[in-house]
């Protein structure tokens, strides 16, 4: 009998078939059984429910040890949609919450389109007396549960643009951490934003068990799976509340800034932006009306002018420009400059006020004189047997500028800082054509006006740069973060390109102006004020008042820039107010005579359309983005500086 070969190859191919189905069937039960949980975990969750517990965030003190920000009690009603067992008695629910059903059925929409699984928030701080109404029937309504929050406090009704606000995450920062979910809380603006990895601590868990009706019967293996939360790291900042305070009391109807700064340290003492807003405005169930409103006032509180705000320094500007001249050899402090009523050459004028004339560096900074530092950029552009050219010169000049910490951010620890403008050569070659340009085109630079931003952090951060003779700490509000301790960015120093011994004169010529020059409203007895006006030309309206210093002369412990917008001289407003901020903190107190000063600031108001312009048109240093005027030849010619 002849084999048939053909039904033997048949036979095994049969038999490889059915041996490869039953091993595919070996394998996906072997992965739905040992290496697939989903069908463990969905039976653990009709046998048990895990409920975060949130920690207590950290708590924030001042300078000197005060509580600033603290927490109380709030409640959320939390749901898991999947929990819910019919039949459920939605209007009992909704009068016990006073809502009505059509809210009910809304939000378990939006619920059960996120995760009907997990634990949803149904309605965020919830009152006393719905937590106490919902508390006694919480057993009719399975799925529902109440967890206890934290809802910030703050001690005082101010700094509110350093403190910030915690805010409901949404999708992107879940997105972008692993450590939220639904319904949980960040830090939306200030510090809470900037130092939420160590403010909001790590949460807990806690595992119930529950019976076949989805009733709480006990807690598994007796608690000893729960795992505790941990509170947040306390933040101490370096702020002086007390002095914040009365720095937003003299800025009251006005729209500027105030920064003062522990020159040693970097150490923020006050950070000032008026107008400014209640943080306590940022809480609880009308903290979504009170943002919108905020976010829609014309006058821009939620704006940090102190940090953001690009504004034309005008002769604060004045002693980085005799230091870059000391330093590149064009001036020496014998080398004095023509002033007749200006600045006058090739055409180019640039008005000033009467004093002594000619005049050498150190009475040019107290007599704030606007030719000198004319002459000397033009000098110092001009000379091509040192630098080739114009361009070339002027990028000397502007890696001086950046040094001394302007054009770029200085790394501050709060979000939003915004870094002014310092112009290149390459943004005069693309406005005015290359080796088109010359000094007296960009000779308004000079003076700290023409395309020069800077923000008031940055003036105050120079006058703590000259205090120090030449270095400065990068500039933070937060001075140690308990059981962490100093951050290393909070130590980093910084050395501009200046020689030291060059910053003698400048101190020399800031006391000047303070003892007999354009600061006299700052001459504090006892305590040797440096000091610069600055009265910024504002396109838009009426000068900014500016004024930047420190104090004691040979030992500062505070440097201070004020800005004020369309206030006028700097006499007039930015000396007054920076002299009651160095009197307030050195001496802990204001004499009879300063604080009647302050009262009359805190009174005088400059929120009138007349000064300030209309809020709607008016955005000269309210946008830092939109404030680059452009460059032109007479630039200079529009200059009118008084300081």
């Amino acid at each position: 009998m002849r084999k048939d070969y053909n039904l033997e190859k048949r036979r095994w191919v049969i038999t490889a078939f059915i041996v490869a189905v039953v091993a595919i069937y070996i394998a996906r039960l072997f992965v739905l059984q040992v290496g697939d949980n989903s069908y463990k975990e969905n039976a653990d969750n009709n046998a048990y429910v895990e409920r975060v517990i949130y920690p207590s965030r950290g708590m924030v003190y001042d300078r000197n040890d005060s509580l600033v920000v603290y927490n109380q009690p709030a409640y959320d009603l939390m749901v898991i949609a999947n929990d819910i067992k019919e039949p459920f008695d939605t209007l009992d629910f909704c009068n016990t919450l006073q809502i009505t059903p059509e809210i009910f059925v809304e939000r378990m929409r939006k619920i059960q389109g996120i995760n009907a699984y997990s634990q949803q928030v149904f309605m965020n701080h919830i009152s006393v007396e719905d937590y106490g109404r919902l508390q006694e029937k919480l057993f009719r309504f399975p799925g529902f549960f109440i967890v206890q929050r934290v809802l910030r406090k703050y001690k005082y009704a101010c700094a509110a643009n350093v403190l910030g606000d915690i805010r409901e995450v949404n999708q992107r920062d879940i997105d972008k951490d692993p450590y939220y979910r639904p319904g949980d809380y960040t830090g939306d603006l200030g510090i809470e934003r900037s130092y939420e990895p160590w403010l909001r601590g790590r949460k807990g868990k806690e595992y119930l068990i529950r019976d076949a009706l989805g009733k709480i019967k006990g807690r598994r293996n007796d608690g000893a799976d729960d795992v505790a939360p941990i509170a947040g790291n306390d933040l101490h900042l370096s702020i002086d509340i007390k002095l914040q305070e009365l720095g937003e009391r003299v800025m009251r109807g006005k729209v500027g800034a105030i920064v003062c700064i522990e020159p040693k340290t970097g150490e923020i003492l006050a950070l000032v932006s008026s107008p400014s807003y209640d943080p306590s405005l940022l809480i609880g169930k009308e903290r979504g009306k009170n943002y919108r409103d905020l976010v829609n006032n014309p006058m821009k509180p939620l704006y940090d002018r102190a940090i953001m705000a690009g504004y034309p320094p005008g002769s604060t500007f004045k002693p980085t420009q005799g230091l870059i001249f000391l330093q590149e050899g064009i001036v020496d402090l014998t080398t004095a400059y023509p002033c007749h009523r200006g600045f006058l050459s090739g055409g180019m004028r640039v008005g000033c006020h009467g004093h002594g004339s000619p005049i050498p560096l150190r009475p040019a900074l107290q007599t704030s004189c606007n030719a000198y530092f004319c002459w000397g950029l033009k000098h110092m552009l001009e000379r091509r047997s040192k630098y080739g050219s114009t361009g070339k010169a002027f990028e000397v000049w502007k890696k001086h500028m950046v040094s001394m910490g302007y054009g770029y951010t200085l790394g501050v620890d709060l979000p939003g800082e915004g870094h002014g403008f310092i112009p290149n050569t390459e943004f005069y070659n693309k406005h005015h054509g290359e080796g088109k340009w010359s000094a007296y085109s960009v000779i308004s630079d000079a003076i700290g006006q023409g395309e020069i931003l800077a923000t008031p952090l940055q003036i105050a951060n120079l006058a703590a740069t000259i205090a120090n003779r030449g270095y400065y700490i990068t500039p933070h509000v937060v001075r140690r973060i308990d059981g962490v301790g100093i951050l290393k960015r909070s130590l980093e120093r910084h050395d501009p390109t200046i020689d030291k011994h060059y910053y003698d004169a400048i101190v020399e010529g800031m006391r000047m102006a303070v003892t007999g020059g354009t600061c006299r409203g700052a001459n504090i007895a006892g305590l040797e004020v440096c000091g610069k006006t600055g009265t910024a030309q504002n396109p838009h309206g009426r000068d900014h008042s500016a004024f930047m210093g420190f104090a004691p002369m040979s030992d500062p412990k505070i440097a201070v820039c004020v800005y004020v917008e369309n206030a006028g001289f700097g006499a007039t407003f930015g000396v007054p107010i920076g002299a009651i901020m160095i009197e307030q903190y050195l001496n802990g107190h204001l004499s009879p005579a300063r604080e009647a000063v302050a009262a009359r600031m805190a009174s005088t108001s400059l929120f009138s359309t007349k000064v300030y312009g209309s809020p709607k048109t008016d955005k000269s240093a309210n946008d830092s983005k939109t404030t680059k005027t452009k460059a032109t030849d007479n630039a200079a010619a529009t200059a009118k500086q008084q300081q």
